[in-house]
């Protein structure tokens, strides 16, 4: 075989091989093709559409099982990021994010979990986009589903109200009014690492907002990132849940979780 012949055989055979990676490793689903075709936090990216949720119930009362992270009376569940009293306000059966304090964090770890959220955006509207009613739940204090206010407010796509950060837009915008009562109901599967800690499963997670599905087991493609999609950094099976402090006086009521 001559060396020409060679090389196209090579050609061919590499072209094989990456079939056959392409084939087991299973089709793009349009949401990850998505990530290859859009910029993160494009300004041009569509917008959701907006679907009205419907008027806010009563809190939802934790199931007997759940362990309960915020039931309106302290924040002992709860440190700042140096383990520290977490310096948010309470009162009235919420608290609220007390700007400069810093995010807050559960003492406890967690993995695999069903988790349930309510929060508000302040009632009286100041600032837009990015800078409107801007929080997040982070998953192992690491994987962000975005809180905002995205009612009659318009921001980049992948960083809107219920969003995955910087990597998925909700199917919907499912956003009350400033000021009401919102729920995020989620179903997250942390990432699996092997003994060299090379990424064997990545995370996944479902997003219910207002009773509306707005992420359908959703693929990450790692840690939240701004501007930056990083890649999986092995980590522990279990790490603690994290609320952020944006500098926006959100409020977070009847929180639980469930591990799964």
């Amino acid at each position: 075989m001559n060396k020409g012949t060679l090389i196209t055989a090579l050609f061919f055979l590499a072209l094989g091989l990456a079939g056959l990676a392409a084939a087991a490793a299973g089709p793009q689903s349009p949401r990850q093709a998505d990530l290859q075709k859009w910029a993160i936090h494009d300004e041009t990216r569509p917008q959701p559409p907006v679907v009205d949720p419907g008027p806010a119930g009563a809190p939802v009362p934790a199931p007997g099982d759940a362990v309960v992270l915020f039931g309106g009376q302290d924040l002992s569940p709860w440190t700042n990021l140096k383990g520290e009293a977490a310096g948010w306000k309470v009162e009235n059966g919420y608290m609220e994010v007390a700007k400069g304090r810093g995010d807050i964090q559960t003492k406890q770890g967690f993995g695999d979990c069903q988790l349930h959220v309510e929060w508000a955006a302040p009632a009286v509207v100041i600032g837009e986009s990015q800078g409107r009613g801007n929080s997040g739940v982070f998953l192992m204090g690491t994987y962000e589903v975005q809180v905002l206010d995205c009612y009659n407010n318009k921001t980049y796509a992948d960083g809107s109200t219920a969003s995955i950060y910087g990597q998925y837009p909700p199917l919907v915008n499912a956003c009350r009014k400033p000021g009401e009562w919102q729920t995020y109901d989620i179903v997250f599967h942390a990432p699996r690492f092997d003994k060299d800690g090379k990424l064997a499963h990545p995370a996944r997670l479902t997003v219910f907002h207002n009773g509306l599905l707005v992420q359908d087991n959703e693929e990450l493609t790692g840690p939240t990132g701004h501007h930056v999609r990083p890649p999986y950094a092995a980590h522990a099976d279990k790490l603690p849940l994290k609320l952020q402090d944006h500098g926006n006086p959100v409020r977070y009521r009847n929180i639980w979780i469930r591990e799964i």
